[in-house]
């Protein structure tokens, strides 16, 4: 398991590498090179740190994206997720090889760091709830429950507000306003998939109904 962990990063790495560089059509960009270490460093360490803590986890989130008790709605949220991101990583590149933004340093500062907190909440919503898996389904095997504690006392759907801030973070890193021009391309996705889980676990987890008449907000409390 650990040796797909490893491996699986260094895929994901390596293509990002590739799609931005090529279509930036150079490798003299360091705010890339930046992203690419940081990615390959804490990609890892993220991994081991949750299969020492939390094993289970750890294995549900190896598992493929596309699975059989996967909700159709899932499936297709997917294809279309994958496409925008794929769109997104090549207009950053494309920015950056016809130098059509201008991200002063102090940004691209900025940027690192919500990359950074993104991870970080990330690895708390793991470490708050043992049955974050990559896609929608109900755990029945592993006897999933609600989960009311921590970034969950607030907003129904944390990780999605945690990737926001990469999604964010990463091409103002990368010094693209085009790229976080897709922000709201990426907002608009989440909230589909947020409905899509909501009505599974509504369907099959016991006391997700009431826990959603609790917290009232999906990803931004007191927004939405």
């Amino acid at each position: 398991m650990i040796a797909k962990l490893l491996l699986q990063n260094t895929v994901v790495v390596l293509a990002m590498g590739a799609l931005l560089f090529a279509a930036a059509g150079s490798l003299d960009w360091p705010g890339a090179w930046v992203m690419l270490i940081v990615s390959a460093i804490l990609g890892p360490a993220c991994g081991l740190w949750l299969a020492k803590i939390d094993p289970a986890l750890f294995a549900e989130r190896m598992r493929p994206t596309f699975q059989a008790d996967q909700p159709a709605a899932d499936k297709k949220f997917m294809l279309i997720f994958f496409a925008a991101l794929l769109m997104w990583f090549v207009a950053i590149g494309l920015d950056r090889r016809t130098d059509a933004s201008d991200v002063p340093l102090p940004m691209q500062a900025l940027g690192l760091a919500m990359f950074l907190l993104s991870i970080a909440f990330i690895m708390w919503v793991f470490r708050e709830n043992s049955f974050a898996a990559p896609v929608v389904k109900v755990q029945a095997a592993r006897h999933q429950r609600v989960i009311s504690s921590g970034p969950y006392a607030f907003i129904r759907h944390p990780m999605y507000s945690a990737v926001m801030l990469y999604f964010i973070g990463i091409p103002l890193l990368l010094g693209s306003w085009w790229g976080v021009a897709f922000a709201p391309v990426f907002a608009v996705l989440f909230a589909v998939r947020a409905r899509i889980e909501e009505r599974a676990l509504v369907e099959g987890l016991p006391g997700y109904a009431d826990y959603a008449a609790r917290v009232r907000y999906r990803l931004v409390p007191g927004i939405w």
